[in-house]
């Protein structure tokens, strides 16, 4: 039985304007709390920031058969982009006004099966350590028993955004 799946998001370029002018704390802020559009991975994939703290960020997603590989359970890329925007977001949140980031590695270790009977997964994105220049910071998914599904570590390279001439 065929299934479809419709969404819309908005002009990213919004988003990167506003994330050169902002504190990265003040900027996912901004986000979570809906006063900036969503990026569209956001979108995409169908999940959401719940945490925003100062290098912590933590994101949910509710898998759907719409994430499935073709043996019937949520795809690993799934895992790591959820553990990717954790990890990522978790150093843009310790980021001043004029400085970006960008990830330079990302190592996944998957640890369990998920499918739809999992329930509503959490990636939990926290820095290790930062630098001028860069940042490790790491990400957990764990399901709502607080059970590790997978774990990643990322390193970010920080640079300076240039300012925009609007």
């Amino acid at each position: 039985m065929e299934r479809t799946r419709t969404y819309r998001w908005e002009d990213p370029a919004v988003l990167a304007e506003a994330a050169g002018r902002m504190a990265g704390i003040d900027f996912l802020r901004e986000l979570r709390a809906g006063r900036l559009p969503g990026p569209p991975i956001n979108y995409t994939l169908d999940h959401a920031m719940d945490e925003v703290e100062p290098g912590r960020v933590v994101f949910s997603l509710t898998p759907g058969e719409e994430h499935y590989n073709p043996i019937g359970s949520v795809h690993g890329g799934i895992f790591a982009t959820l553990l990717d925007s954790a990890a990522g977001g978790a150093v843009h949140s310790t980021l001043p006004q004029g400085v970006g980031y960008t990830s330079l590695d990302l190592t996944v270790k998957f640890l369990r099966r998920i499918t739809v009977d999992t329930g509503t997964v959490r990636a939990i994105g926290t820095v290790v350590s930062q630098s001028r220049q860069t940042a490790l910071a790491q990400a957990q998914l764990v399901d709502a028993k607080d059970r590790l599904l997978a774990h990643a570590t990322s390193s970010c390279l920080l640079f300076p955004i240039p300012v925009s001439q609007k």
